[in-house]
């Protein structure tokens, strides 16, 4: 009697792991990786109407060749630097991506984080960099960068993550 609700595995064995893994790679290669967003804003998807959308009404505004506008935020301001026709020729990204966000930059005007309060110290995705009273810490992967003076957290960075600039550059 057969059970029209039943399952039944027809064919080899290893025919379906191998299908398996390859619906695996498929879905996990679709999936677009993200740079580290700020407060909903990211890099390469975020525009200016969804910057204004979070931060208000600028305090500095620059469209022309920098597009660039600057926040007053609770302990210091953020930079908000768009994409333009220069920046996709220069990397050669689709030009659809002309006025998304290229770069946020928080300027922390007090901040009491240190390397070891945010827990840089120990992270291999962090690349380490020293100069004198100044030290960077950079994960291209995510978009990442923190800059500290005197040990004291001064400026943040967050930008396109190394793959997704490599996709963008893809098409």
């Amino acid at each position: 009697m057969n059970n029209p609700t039943s399952f039944r595995l027809r064919g080899r064995p290893e025919h379906f792991g191998i299908t398996l893994c390859l619906v695996a790679l498929l879905i996990f290669s679709t999936q677009e990786l993200q740079a580290a967003a700020w407060h909903g804003i990211e890099p390469l998807k975020s525009r200016r109407a969804d910057v204004e959308h979070v931060l208000g009404r600028p305090i500095v505004d620059q469209p022309g060749v920098t597009g660039t506008l600057q926040f007053k935020v609770a302990g210091g301001t953020v930079t908000v630097t768009f994409v333009t026709a220069k920046f996709i020729q220069v990397h050669k990204l689709a030009p659809g991506l002309e006025g998304t966000v290229q770069e946020i930059v928080l300027q922390h005007d007090n901040a009491p984080d240190t390397p070891e309060s945010l827990g840089l110290t120990g992270k291999k995705d962090f690349q380490r960099q020293d100069g004198q009273d100044v030290t960077v810490f950079r994960n291209t992967k995510e978009g990442l960068a923190y800059t500290f003076i005197g040990g004291k957290l001064k400026t943040t960075y967050y930008s396109p993550s190394a793959e997704q600039l490599a996709r963008a550059q893809r098409g």
